[in-house]
């Protein structure tokens, strides 16, 4: 099934190469990688975070925290498979889910066949969605892949309209070795941010909520009027 483009939306941009990847975001250009990423994402923050933390777990920590209503329009950034979007598809929220994997977007209409979500083949980087378009915007884990995360956050909070919130999760800085060696372009080009600095580059936003498990990061800002 082809991913349905939403009818809101003012020529986004399409994923583009004149846009640079990262290693991490071309692996997930493959349809093998689309095709196992829920496999991944079902125990990956057990992994992460050292404690038993399941699907259902973040899933319910994003709505206590930020209760989306049902209407509200959505922008799931990065959405792979369509976790976050099929969570706010049964809140009754409308969803515009936007991916740079035309395979992972494929995989997210077979995982998540609703009528509330919109699929979206872009990259979000290179801009292109209307202003304040959004009453909420989340982030799973795209902000560690992306090749400029300073960029993305600024787009994202761009597109949120005033009230509206923005739900991150990412793996947060350690400093480590490990983390030092994923950061290579040639071994993942991964990010890790600290939370001081992904709340500077959101400086018209509050952060509400925040929490840490393990190396794992979620946190709720909304934007200013």
């Amino acid at each position: 099934m082809q991913p349905r483009q939403s009818q809101e939306t003012l020529n986004p941009a399409p994923a583009s190469t004149d846009t640079p990847l990262t290693l991490a975001q071309r692996s997930n250009l493959l349809p093998l990688t689309a095709r196992g990423y829920m496999a991944w994402r079902a125990w990956s923050l057990t992994l992460l975070s050292g404690e038993p933390f399941p699907l259902g777990r973040e899933a319910a920590l994003f709505t206590a925290l930020c209760r989306p209503q049902s209407g509200e329009y959505w922008l799931d950034a990065g959405t792979s498979a369509g976790f976050y979007a099929g969570v706010l598809a049964r809140a009754g929220c409308r969803v515009l889910a936007a991916d740079l994997s035309a395979a992972m977007l494929a995989e997210g209409v077979r995982r998540e066949p609703s009528g509330q979500i919109d699929w979206l083949l872009t990259n979000l980087e290179a801009g292109g969605l209307p202003d304040a378009a959004f009453d909420g915007v989340t982030v799973g884990a795209t902000l560690n892949e992306t090749r400029d995360p300073a960029r993305l956050l600024a787009e994202l909070a761009r597109l949120t309209r005033p009230g509206g919130q923005l739900w991150l999760m990412y793996v947060g800085r350690t400093g480590g070795p490990l983390q030092r060696f994923l950061s290579r372009p040639a071994l993942g080009g991964l990010s890790f941010p600290d939370p001081a600095w992904v709340g500077r580059q959101l400086p018209g936003c509050i952060r509400m909520d925040g929490l840490r498990v393990g190396v794992v990061v979620f946190e709720r800002y909304v934007k200013g009027g």
